[in-house]
């Protein structure tokens, strides 16, 4: 079999059988990145993260208005500062949840802690028996109870509405909740010449896997150069791959010793060990670059900013793959078009986080995507517990589009379902696994949205 590529970076594969030439050229599709409405065009720390809930609230509230007013006709909605003069009667707020949650992350209580002898035992999420629920506007809150205020389906930051009425302590009694719910689809129905795939892969984790086999066969069947003329015809209907996060490492760096200069030597190896892990990322890259086209999504341990949204790696960290047109970096999160198809996805923060802060281990991530399209926020914990740049005039982690596929990295398994809203139209939801430890990527189908989970190596 011989491989060669064209000078328009379209992949041609050969193979050479009984002395006939089998040419499959790979499918060529339009690409559209739109993560660019992600990033602030003026970067300022001095604002505060106060302004990111007013904008969220200000731009959900109107969607929640006109649904409120068709979902629960004839009840009047006030603001929290009227709520005392309609004590007892059934009425509706609208505001941001506010999960108060004592061991949340808290940069005051860090700085008190400093200098304690003992450190407090580390959490695996933020929840306590303690933990209360309120809903503030611009002004006010006020706290939530009822039967349906069930703490592990709440995380801070939700815009919702809400019917109910005041209690004589104060406290408002929850009868029903209405949140935004999804983006209206305004892209047509995808054409039925348009057959392309995509593959989705995450966590490939190079510092400590950079070797192994399974990622020199991933290698192998992008580029075509694995199976018979049907494998390689299967190989060639790929037309993307996304990576999504935590490609170089998928955990952070602990140091087990005080002594400074056992610091030094164990930074000075985690530095070396780095560096190694980027330059082999990147032949890898730029050797599946020159077949097929690639989008690299950072992740939370890759080397870029830590506040969402994430920066695409610099290209100076990638020389060989930034040179070719075949090769993006993306944004975390990440929004793009693909044919008529939207797709939008993260490298898994935004879902950890909502995991720690309701403590329920029984939630799948894929239940959390379905609640993300119904709050029509990707990031909702942002900035609270999950690190953000402070938005000033608008929240850009508002969803605008409706997406077709909608993927969260770094998952523990993989699990996808074809959810449905009540129109029939459908969104693709997936969870990646980390290939590191799954060695498996997920395959889709854009025109049916059909979905493959493949394994290279042993499962």
């Amino acid at each position: 079999m011989v491989h060669k590529t064209s000078n328009d970076d379209k992949n041609v594969i050969k193979n050479v059988e009984n002395e006939s030439v089998h040419v499959i050229e790979r499918k060529s599709v339009i690409y559209k990145d739109l993560s660019s409405t992600l990033v602030q065009e003026i970067s300022d720390y001095s604002k505060q993260f106060a302004h990111i809930y007013a904008a969220r609230l200000a731009e959900l509230g109107e969607v929640l208005t006109s649904k409120v007013h068709a979902k629960w006709k004839n009840v009047q909605l006030l603001k929290l500062a009227d709520l005392e003069d309609f004590e007892g009667e059934t009425c509706i707020i609208i505001g941001t949840l506010y999960k108060h949650q004592q061991w949340k992350p808290s940069i005051l209580q860090e700085l008190s802690e400093e200098h304690q002898l003992s450190l407090p035992p580390t959490r695996s999420d933020y929840c306590s028996e303690k933990d209360q629920v309120f809903l503030e506007d611009e002004m006010l809150r006020i706290k939530l109870v009822g039967e349906l205020v069930d703490l592990k389906d709440i995380v801070t930051g939700i815009v919702c509405a809400v019917l109910g009425s005041e209690e004589e302590d104060g406290t408002f009694h929850v009868k029903d909740w209405c949140f935004p719910g999804y983006v209206p689809k305004t892209l047509p129905t995808l054409d039925s010449n348009s057959n392309g795939k995509i593959v989705l892969i995450s966590g490939l984790n190079f510092i400590q896997n950079s070797d192994d086999i399974a990622i020199e066969l991933l290698r192998e069947w992008i580029c075509g150069m694995a199976g018979n003329v049907k494998a390689q015809k299967e190989e060639a209907s790929v037309v993307r791959l996304i990576i999504a996060g935590n490609a170089i490492s998928n955990n952070d760096k602990k140091h087990t010793h005080k002594n400074i200069l056992e610091l030094k030597v164990e930074e000075s190896m985690h530095a070396k060990e780095t560096i190694n892990a980027t330059q082999k990322l990147d032949d890898f890259l730029s050797d599946i670059a020159k077949c097929c086209c690639v989008t690299l999504i950072p992740g939370q341990y890759d080397p870029t900013n830590m506040m969402l949204p994430q920066r695409p790696l610099h290209p100076c960290l990638l020389p060989k793959s930034s040179r070719l047109g075949s090769f993006q970096g993306g944004s975390n999160p990440w929004i793009s078009q693909i044919d008529e198809r939207m797709i939008m996805g993260s490298s898994g923060q935004p879902f950890e986080d909502f995991m720690k802060a309701t403590g329920s281990k029984d939630i799948s991530p894929i239940e959390w995507l379905e609640k993300s399209i119904i709050w029509r926020h990707m990031c909702p914990t942002a900035p609270d517990t999950l690190p953000a740049y402070p938005f000033y005039k608008k929240d850009l982690f508002i969803m605008k589009h409706r997406p077709d596929i909608y993927f969260t990295g770094n998952a523990n398994k993989y699990e996808t379902k074809l959810w449905k809203d009540e129109k029939n139209q459908a969104i693709r939801l997936v969870s990646i696994p980390q290939f590191s430890t799954s060695h498996a990527a997920v395959l889709i189908d854009l025109k049916s949205l059909d979905t493959e989970l493949i394994h290279f190596g042993i499962e």
